[in-house]
């Protein structure tokens, strides 16, 4: 449903050329004994839940999601994620945090035609290039034709933003905190937030209400 739900959006003209990708918390009841506890770097403390990784574009606009034990989701899920929002359009750019300073992550964009765009992490090593972006490194290893001014990168990057407005959105339906127990059913309750989203971005947009409209 939650496919069909984006397909329409599609239809309607509703996403734009910039993907963001990120993870958000999911908090549980004590009772969902599939639940654990979690530890959120952003909010620097312990949650009781599961975790959910988000792709958006346009106006909060959910297109891709994945329902995960914990917020922080590993390269499979975020190759995953990434494929099936690239399954519904090919943006220009696609922005992530430093999570996403992944190499496969990184080239299987760049094959696809689209930009990818994370600050470079230094972690494990006693080298670390000079560089902002990972990309930076990909494309002078990979193509001698292509180049990306450092104030596009930024500029862009400024953007990333709006996926964090999407997971506040997409919380306000439901997906901040479930009551549902047992994974399966918890999972559910989760698609059934980023549906209600989707849902309303198409009846706003039906409505002739201006994009990000929160009225249904």
């Amino acid at each position: 449903i939650f496919d069909r739900l984006v397909e329409q959006a599609a239809a309607r003209g509703l996403l734009d050329s910039t993907y963001s990708i990120d993870s958000t918390h999911v908090e549980a009841i004590q009772h969902n004994d599939a639940a654990s506890w979690n530890y959120d770097p952003t909010a620097e403390e312990y949650y009781y839940g599961f975790g959910c990784t988000i792709v958006s574009t346009g106006a909060k606009i959910p297109i891709a999601a994945e329902f995960t034990q914990a917020k922080q989701a590993d390269q499979e899920t975020a190759m995953r994620v990434t494929r099936d929002a690239l399954a519904v359009d090919t943006p220009v750019w696609m922005l992530g945090d430093s999570a996403y300073d992944i190499l496969d992550w990184h080239d299987h964009l760049l094959a696809a035609g689209v930009v990818p765009i994370a600050p470079y992490n230094p972690r494990n090593t006693d080298d670390p290039k000079d560089i902002e972006y990972r990309v930076e490194d990909r494309i002078e290893e990979h193509s001698e034709d292509v180049q990306l001014k450092q104030s596009i990168l930024d500029e862009t990057y400024n953007h990333r933003t709006g996926v964090e407005r999407t997971n506040d959105a997409v919380k306000d339906c439901g997906l901040g905190h479930v009551r549902a127990r047992g994974h399966v059913h918890a999972r559910t309750e989760v698609f059934v937030a980023l549906c209600l989203r989707v849902v309303i971005a198409i009846t706003n947009y039906e409505r002739g209400n201006e994009p990000g409209c929160e009225k249904l």
